[in-house]
């Protein structure tokens, strides 16, 4: 038997988590989800993959088991003496695992991001003491990152609610749920731990109802249908999301989806969100075979004749129930220019 002890102390938001997998000869399979530890390394919703114990160099087999660390980032933990085999620290990558080794990888604690206000003006859907709801723009990053220490929308929230910090967590206050950095339009923001709560309850209930334009490439030969495939971290490209069976760690991922105009090689589609995978609209409609036009990941990137930011994706609609009153909140985001002038370019193309 191999067993794995991954150690993950206490971060900036007062959460850890410690996750112990076995696998033994036969290849049995633990996933354990992670959530909210040690976020610059382990994203939302990763897992931890024991597959089989084949031997192997200790950062290949490592890489293997733990998908959403980089194989670089496995051997600076290794060199910096993170890693212990059989109970002792072990800094040579190279080194052979074997069954019955027992391997314990430790992440040291992430230092929290100083999170500093920023004017950044915000296009405002809805506003109350318990919640906000904005229309927002492509380019501006959720919240702060690796890469991203400022600018973000956590940025301009803190200088528009000044009561917002510790809501949700220190590093994220205030986010219920993400877009995509250029994905546009309706975002709901928490104001108060009570809201924050309740709406992420919705979210998790299947209550909160999200729904998206989207521009494609092609033709669907139908008029609407389910996508339902589980989504996981792509298992060579760390940047990458990918349909992923549940038992390799994928998580459940439901879209429905609905042809709105018939653009000629081009299709408007009306997506309606049942759960909320990172890149999930992108994934199901790259699986479908129609990809999201300007998306830079998942579409072949061929030109459209528009200056595109990103992805021809928006969150035009949201409807959530408010965390107090209980009455039904429905907020519809106007696409941005650039969307909309995609459309009368197909548009025009069409009527020729």
């Amino acid at each position: 038997m191999t067993e794995f002890n991954l150690q993950i102390p206490e971060n900036s938001d007062g959460l850890s988590a410690t996750r112990y997998a076995n696998a033994n000869a036969k290849g049995d399979r633990l996933s354990s989800h992670i959530q909210d530890a040690a976020p610059s390394l382990l994203p939302l919703g990763s897992t931890i993959h024991c597959v089989n114990t084949k031997g192997d160099r200790l950062d290949r087999y490592l890489s293997q088991e733990l998908p959403d660390l980089s194989r670089s980032r496995i051997q600076q933990l290794i060199e910096q003496g993170n890693v212990q085999l059989n109970d002792k620290v072990c800094i040579s990558k190279k080194i052979n695992v074997k069954v019955g080794d027992r391997i314990t990888l430790e992440i040291p604690e992430v230092q929290p991001l100083e999170l500093l206000a920023e004017d950044i003006p915000l296009d405002i859907l809805y506003e109350d003491d318990q919640l906000l709801i904005l229309n927002k723009p492509a380019g501006l990053v959720v919240h702060p990152a690796p890469g991203h220490p400022d600018g973000t929308l956590v940025n301009a929230l803190l200088a528009h609610c000044p009561n917002l910090p510790g809501i949700g967590g220190v590093q994220r206050p205030g986010i219920v749920h993400r877009l995509d950095k250029d994905t546009t339009g309706a975002i709901a923001i928490a104001k108060t731990d009570i809201a924050h709560h309740h709406l992420q309850a919705q979210l998790k209930a299947k209550t909160a109802r999200r729904e998206y334009l989207g521009v494609v490439y092609g033709a669907p030969k139908t008029e609407s249908g389910t996508i339902d495939l589980p989504i996981g971290r792509h298992p060579q490209d760390r940047k990458k999301m990918a349909i992923i069976p549940v038992e390799e760690g994928g998580r459940s991922a439901v879209t429905h989806w609905q042809v709105l105009e018939r653009l000629g090689n081009f299709t408007l589609i009306h997506f309606q969100l049942e759960t909320g995978r990172t890149h999930q609209i992108r994934v199901h409609s790259a699986k479908m075979g129609h990809p999201i036009v300007g998306d830079p990941i998942y579409s072949s990137g061929h030109s459209v004749g528009v200056n595109l930011p990103g992805q021809a994706l928006h969150a035009w609609r949201l409807k959530l129930q408010h965390p107090l009153s209980g009455e039904l909140i429905e907020v519809t985001a106007t696409p941005p220019a650039h969307f909309t002038k995609l459309l009368e370019m197909l548009k025009r193309r069409t009527a020729l």
